[in-house]
């Protein structure tokens, strides 16, 4: 199976961060219906973590959400965290750390929400990155998340497959595999969901230029190690040419939502670790609800 060139990823999303923010209407499309689910959810948070950040889109506005939390904004990509940290007002900027979510250099159990949009498909393992959150997640805090489903792309890829047989698009996890993953690792209450979205195109050249814009190019292991020659590319764009509808050339996008808590008992060996509130000897938080 293919994986992901994380050496690559990180240095196409470097690239793109001064043209990102033009051409991700829907990733922030994504964002605002993501952020709308805690209207739903009555939620304090001191510490909050906005994991694959980019320029900073969502986490500038879970600092106008959250006037009292001090809010992370993460990333491998360091270019895209130089744009992050101009985001919100003059004393309230955000904290930006460049680093893998697999592997974040923060305390056990010290935020209290982690919002991630649009980032864990750029992650082999999605179980390795929702162990790592829930490490560091404390008990009772919640995780929000959207990621991209098998469907996406599914014109390009059809297209691409005409001409080799060479990965041209990334594996996406399905909303199945990813809520399997949460549950097996014992995140409590986890709803999964899928919006689908349609965006068109004149031309199948557009569609490329547009996904090099954001810096989601092509970063599957075992990928044409060249560049890709005019030929190969106008032969993907004639085959492309199938799927044209009323004069546009469709592409299609599945969004998967998901939330879930972090459970207020956890096991570590042999030995289950209950917070004091759970035991009524401490002051319960009243954090978690309507979730």
């Amino acid at each position: 199976m293919s994986g992901i060139d994380k050496r690559r990823t990180r240095r196409a999303f470097d690239r793109a961060a001064a043209s990102y923010d033009k051409v991700a209407q829907l990733q922030m499309e994504m964002g605002g219906r993501l952020l709308s689910r805690l209207d739903y959810i009555r939620l304090e948070p001191r510490t909050i973590l906005d994991m694959g950040a980019g320029t900073g889109m969502m986490t500038e506005r879970l600092i106008g959400r959250y006037p009292k939390a001090r809010v992370l904004a993460a990333d491998f990509a360091h270019g895209m965290l130089l744009r992050a940290r101009r985001r919100g007002p003059l004393f309230r900027k955000p904290r930006c750390l460049c680093a893998d979510a697999e592997h974040l250099p923060l305390a056990d159990g010290c935020l209290d929400l982690i919002l991630s949009n649009a980032m864990l498909q750029w992650c082999d393992d999605p179980a390795l990155v929702f162990r790592e959150w829930l490490r560091v997640l404390r008990p009772g805090g919640l995780l929000l998340f959207t990621s991209f489903g098998p469907d996406t792309l599914r014109e390009l890829r059809s297209a691409w497959a005409t001409v080799d047989d060479l990965p041209h698009v990334s594996r996406f996890f399905d909303m199945h595999e990813l809520g399997d993953a949460l549950l097996g690792l014992g995140w409590e209450g986890a709803v999964m969901d899928i919006d689908r979205f349609t965006l068109t195109y004149g031309d199948a050249r557009h569609l490329m230029r547009d996904i090099k814009s954001l810096g989601a190019s092509n970063a599957v292991t075992g990928r044409h190690p060249g560049l890709t020659g005019k030929g190969r590319l106008g032969a993907m764009a004639d085959a492309y040419e199938q799927f044209r509808r009323n004069g546009q050339l469709p592409a299609s996008y599945e969004a998967i939502y998901g939330h879930a808590w972090a459970p207020a008992q956890r096991r570590v060996g042999d030995v289950t670790q209950i917070p004091l509130a759970g035991l009524g000897l401490g002051k319960s938080s009243g954090q978690r609800h309507g979730g």
